[in-house]
């Protein structure tokens, strides 16, 4: 059965009544991770708000296969590229190990991926409203949205759903990207990749304190008008300029000082704000960005050290990297978070934590 109106919900009429909670689709345990049914490094699978209560879900990935407001398109496969891409020989998600920490986070968390979210193909703006309502389905439930587009058109959607749920002023967006977002609109277009913070700030009210940027460098933005602009809302921007001066460290540091005044944090992960070096499958790739180095440590530390509600990662398009690193690079960024948020629940105080062992501060002991 499927509903008249758009997003032309499917309510199935076939399958038997079920009990609600999550649904693990493996078949075989330890099996290649080209196979089976492509959910999120296998995890089970939500389909509505029951499933995600009954399971105790704290993290639910969803896609948003939207890419109607780049010139290049193909962001629209990147929630596909970044569930199924991975090539190792196995993907338990259960086996999981953040090599740098010796934390196993989905051994702390109960992580799902929540399907996809409705797009029309044919309207940027008609897929604004089931964005938003598919993110707040999640966070009302207490889990934490982790949104894989797709273009950065659904940062609108996705943080003003959280500052909803959560309370109007209530959340931080900190925003990494080459590109500030800041248009007020593109050739009279006023729904498109280049315009969510503008959107966030005019349409959603959300104060300007509350949106810290972190890797902006390209030369086409911001120009003078919307560099003022972005000065006049009392935005916290972070060049590349300046990580060349002081570090990423420093950086970083600065950055969650920037949120300290805010009680939530959303993440923003435009693909491009990496070097193309680490991310060529994308539609606006600008020389001189972050390492992968840089930016792992970087999200991994906000999840720890903030409180971390919802995060999204955009801007993947895999048909123009043959080499499926800015896939793979985009799904290990979703595991420094998640490892971050695991971190945080089990009470790490020390800021910028690695395994002492790991990192050569002490010795390795013998056994």
């Amino acid at each position: 059965m499927i509903d008249q109106e758009w997003p032309h919900r499917f309510r199935s009429t076939i399958n038997p009544p079920r009990e609600p909670g999550p649904i693990d689709l493996r078949r075989n345990y330890a099996q290649p991770a080209y196979t089976g049914i492509g959910t999120f490094m296998n995890v089970p699978i939500c389909l509505d708000q029951a499933d995600l209560r009954a399971g105790n879900v704290d993290v639910a990935v969803m896609g948003v296969p939207l890419d109607q407001s780049v010139g290049h398109r193909g962001a629209a496969f990147g929630p596909r590229a970044i569930r199924t891409e991975e090539r190792y020989l196995f993907n338990n998600y259960e086996d999981f190990v953040h090599s740098a920490t010796r934390v196993r986070p989905f051994q702390l968390l109960k992580v799902v991926d929540y399907g996809d979210a409705p797009v029309d193909t044919f309207s940027n703006e008609r897929s604004m409203p089931p964005i938003r309502e598919m993110v707040k389905e999640i966070a009302e439930t207490g889990a934490v949205p982790i949104v894989l587009g797709g273009d950065h058109t659904l940062l609108w959607p996705s943080a003003a759903a959280l500052n909803e749920v959560h309370g109007a002023g209530s959340v931080a967006v900190v925003h990494f990207d080459a590109h500030p977002d800041c248009h007020a609109e593109v050739h009279g277009n006023k729904v498109s990749h280049t315009t969510p913070i503008y959107r966030l700030i005019e349409d959603e009210k959300f104060p300007g304190s509350n949106i810290i940027q972190m890797g902006l460098r390209s030369p086409s933005a911001p120009d003078d008008e919307q560099f003022n602009w972005m000065r006049r809302q009392g935005m916290k921007s972070h060049f590349m300029a300046e990580v060349e001066r002081v570090g990423i460290d420093a950086v970083i540091d600065k950055l969650i000082v920037d949120v300290s005044h805010v009680p939530n944090v959303y993440l923003s992960l435009d693909i491009d704000v990496l070097d193309p070096a680490y991310a060529p499958g994308t539609g606006t790739p600008e020389p001189g960005g972050l390492t992968t180095r840089e930016l792992f440590p970087a999200l991994r530390r906000l999840a720890h050290e903030t409180n971390v509600v919802g995060m999204d990662v955009v801007e993947v398009a895999p048909h123009i990297d043959p080499g499926y690193s800015t896939a793979l690079n985009a799904r290990r960024a979703v595991l420094e978070v998640l490892t971050g948020l695991a971190m945080r629940r089990m009470q790490i105080s020390s800021s910028n934590y690695v395994n002492p062992i790991v990192s050569g501060q002490v010795k390795f002991p013998m056994r």
